[in-house]
């Protein structure tokens, strides 16, 4: 029996899903290939509407969850994704906040509980291709690092995925950014340092998305809630072109072959 072609791209909150993978899904999605974003957490742990921070009292963290769902649901449909699973499990927090401790919270959940359900809806839709983070979650965050684990126990256990990938920011894409970033004089709030980002070397695939940049950046003004990301959109357009361009990936496993060098298509050896 065959199946139609599927991407599964496994990520931990509202607005993870636009920045590493947006053009990605955007693009499968105008080839015809079933896109399915499986969104982990309703990002409880967001700055409210009154801009409280969540261990501020009376932050309101249904409101919240409210809110960015509907952002989600939004930058769905402007990327064009067809199908949006949510998990529904309560976001964890920044590492090392007090919200860590919930014992409702996403990363505190036992790994197979959760891969279990991640596994029911690899059983439904038959995902040739999975995207999630890798084991650091890309910067750390436990609910990264959860649902990296959860994807990749997932996959294992039901044995359907024919290929999975982690997301990658190269370390020269991050020192061309933080230079413009200064350049144009924006404060990002912080400083990456010299290994932040994956070592250029490691990355496996890289898919052009260039013309799918102005729906990415549509997708990210849809997360307005997430100030801290919109400081990218202040970007010139012609580094936005470049920055946001290209989305690149570490290929953890194949079950098909793979080219020489690096990918250009996530899909190649399982398109016929």
């Amino acid at each position: 029996m065959t199946h139609e072609l599927t991407l599964m791209a496994v990520h931990a909150h509202p607005d993870d899903e636009v920045l590493p993978t947006g053009g990605l899904l955007a693009r499968c999605a105008d080839e015809g290939i079933r896109t399915v974003l499986v969104t982990c957490t309703n990002g409880e742990q967001g700055d409210d509407s009154g801009g409280l921070k969540p261990e501020d009292p009376g932050h309101d963290a249904a409101e919240v969850a409210r809110r960015r769902l509907a952002e989600l649901r939004e930058s769905v449909r402007l990327l064009g994704i067809t199908d949006l699973e949510l998990l529904g499990y309560r976001d964890s927090g920044m590492d090392g906040w007090s919200t860590n401790q919930h014992p409702d919270a996403f990363a505190n959940v036992p790994v197979e509980q959760a891969a279990a359900r991640l596994a029911e809806l690899m059983e439904r839709y038959r995902p040739q291709v999975v995207v999630t983070y890798d084991e650091t979650g890309g910067y750390g965050h436990p609910d990264h690092i959860q649902a990296h684990n959860i994807a990749v126990a997932a996959s294992e256990s039901t044995g359907i995925p024919r290929k999975l990938y982690f997301t990658a920011v190269p370390r020269s894409g991050v020192r061309l950014l933080f230079d413009q970033l200064k350049e144009s004089d924006i404060d990002p709030g912080f400083d990456p340092g010299d290994d932040f980002g994956t070592p250029d070397e490691l990355i496996t695939s890289v898919v052009d998305v260039a013309p799918y940049v102005d729906r990415k950046r549509k997708a990210l003004e849809a997360h307005a809630s997430q100030g801290e990301n919109i400081f990218l959109l202040r970007l010139p357009d012609e580094v936005q072109q470049v920055v946001y361009g290209a989305e690149s990936f570490v290929r953890h496993f194949s079950h098909v072959p793979v080219p020489d060098g690096q990918e250009d298509d996530l899909f190649s050896g399982l398109r016929r």
